[in-house]
């Protein structure tokens, strides 16, 4: 349970294995490498308790989470400070789903803290529909997206509109000055999608993802 929390955490956060080992090294001084991460997210290696702790606390999680003796998060606690935002649609975490902002009445309040210091207006929530990006987001969850028009860097999960109207949430994989790019799914049952030369034109950035909100039976 050690591992596959481990893996769902580093991709939740977005981290490759080179980042994540790197980002360890230098918070706790320690010589890490990627193989010994992937010995521990495929349940190959036990680690020590302090690689536990350790993880626990650069994930913000606690140590039963991580090691699967907690099924969720601790709540949060109950704030006035928040913002209501509209579930203004869905986006596909599969492919061919049409981008529809429908304002059905649902909403959701999200405490201020979550947005950094940024302005509500910044952000827009809309939930998942699909499996394809199991188990990082799963069907029904409500995923805060940070505005912008460009990702940051090559393999970024970004929420991204193509062909004009087909809507999903996916890993971005690019090369600065060439004319594609690959949608790429967290679920490896479900194939990448290569967008390139002129269907480029009717493809652009809605933002990225800052937050899921999901609802636990």
């Amino acid at each position: 349970m050690f591992g596959k929390r481990l893996k769902e955490l580093r991709d939740e956060h977005e981290y490759s294995m080179d980042k994540l080992v790197e980002l360890y090294n230098k918070k706790y001084n320690a010589k890490m490498n990627k193989s010994t991460l992937s010995r521990y997210e495929n349940g190959l290696q036990v680690p020590i308790y302090t690689v536990v702790v350790n993880f626990a606390d650069f994930f913000g999680v606690s140590i039963d989470y991580l090691t699967g003796n907690e099924d969720r998060f601790p709540s949060p606690g109950i704030t006035e400070d928040y913002t209501t935002f509209p579930v203004i649609g869905e986006i596909a975490a599969g492919y061919d789903h049409i981008a529809v902002e429908n304002w059905d009445g649902e909403k959701i309040d999200i405490p201020n803290s979550y947005l950094k210091g940024r302005k509500p207006t910044e952000f827009f929530v809309l939930l998942v529909k699909g499996e394809s990006m199991y188990p990082a987001y799963q069907d029904g969850d409500k995923v805060l997206i940070l505005k912008q028009t460009t990702l940051n860097y090559s393999g970024q999960i970004g929420a991204i509109i193509y062909e004009d109207d087909c809507a999903t949430l996916k890993r971005v994989e690019y090369v600065n000055g060439e004319d594609w790019l690959r949608l790429v799914p967290v679920n490896p049952n479900f194939p990448p999608v290569m967008i390139e030369n002129e269907a480029l034109e009717h493809c652009r950035v809605l933002g990225i993802p800052k937050l899921v909100i999901r609802e636990i039976n």
